[in-house]
């Protein structure tokens, strides 16, 4: 996942979450009217707007279309969209009931329930595939050439995980490398300022900073190199899903929709999202290539044992262990208690 600088998100107010210790920046993004007369559910829904906590990222490029074109209205619900400039705040505003839902990392969710909330994953959305990476000047080649450097990234965040994950894979860990805490949309800067080395971030900040001084710096590793570890989902805490299962059914079938429209008027779709992104819509086209957003039908893949990456049961697995080794968790909660499969079902019918 991901975020943009300033020129994207101009309007920013202050949200402070968890009884005023945690203090996140978003901007809410009101559903566009739709000509017609709504139906009295939809009314009644759209009296109380769902807020759904996010972070600007190619990803959820369904639900900006969704959002764009009103497609939740179809199903009874209002649905308002809470950009966060730091992911890591959004479990604790689903806690605080700042929200009702995020768009989250798996890795949060098996971090949060490992504290005893109780936030489950009631839709897969997408896996990063590149968009997630680590950049770093051109002279430093491979994983190992870490060692000793400064590395920036976002602590208890996927660019922590990512690292993590390159760092033990190549027989290394945080404590062979200087760690600097920034957040991603910050790394761009201070890699073109020439006083950051390397610096794990995702788009479209990497692109910037591809773009800002050709052939100065490169990937080094991605999210290609390991697939399906950095997945994105739909969460709600377990009281919500009793109260409101309609409500949250409603926002997979709008999800669905956002992607088959993205499908079918591709043009139309990128200059949506990439209003929402602040980038162009070829940019837009290239950033998706980063990503798989998974269609309805492969969503169960998710929720089943299999060997596979994309089965949560196996990328859990690994996650888990990193979260514990790196001293995030002190066990790893077992990955029924993080699921809940019945409306990836209902959908993919």
């Amino acid at each position: 996942m991901s975020f943009k600088f300033k020129k994207t998100l101009s309007a920013f107010s202050a949200l402070t979450v968890a009884s005023g210790l945690l203090a996140a920046t978003w901007l809410s993004t009101p559903v566009a009217s739709a000509a017609g007369t709504a139906t009295p559910a939809a009314t009644s829904a759209a009296a109380t707007p769902l807020k759904i906590g996010t972070v600007v990222w190619i990803g959820y490029g369904p639900f900006y279309v969704a959002q764009a074109l009103d497609m939740y209205k179809k199903y009874g619900v209002s649905v308002q969209l809470q950009f966060f400039t730091d992911p890591g705040l959004l479990p604790a505003a689903i806690e605080s009931h700042a929200l009702d839902g995020a768009m989250l990392t798996y890795d949060q969710v098996i971090g949060s329930d490992a504290k005893g909330l109780q936030q489950k994953v009631v839709m897969p959305i997408d896996f990063s595939d590149g968009a997630d990476a680590i950049v770093a000047s051109s002279d430093i080649k491979k994983v190992t050439d870490f060692k000793g450097k400064k590395v920036a990234y976002n602590p208890l965040s996927p660019s922590d995980f990512l690292l993590a994950y390159a760092l033990q894979t190549n027989g290394m860990s945080d404590h062979d490398i200087d760690s600097v805490n920034m957040t991603p949309e910050a790394v761009p800067a201070a890699m073109v300022s020439g006083s950051l080395p390397i610096g794990v971030t995702y788009e479209p900040n990497v692109s910037q900073i591809l773009a800002a001084k050709k052939g100065k710096y490169h990937v080094v590793y991605s999210s290609h190199n390991a697939p399906g570890l950095i997945a994105d989902v739909l969460v709600f805490d377990q009281p919500f899903i009793d109260a409101h299962p309609a409500q949250v059914k409603a926002i997979l079938q709008a999800y669905e929709d956002g992607l088959a429209y993205m499908k079918s008027h591709p043009k139309e779709a990128d200059q949506i999202i990439g209003k929402a992104l602040g980038v162009s819509a070829d940019d837009v086209k290239a950033q998706l290539e980063g990503v798989y957003n998974i269609p309805p039908k492969e969503m169960p893949q998710s929720f089943v044992k299999g060997p596979s990456t994309k089965s949560y049961y196996t990328s859990g697995a690994v996650i888990g262990s990193l979260l514990q080794k790196k001293g995030q968790i002190s066990t790893v909660p077992a990955v029924e208690t993080t699921i809940d499969a019945q409306f990836v079902a209902q959908l993919a019918k």
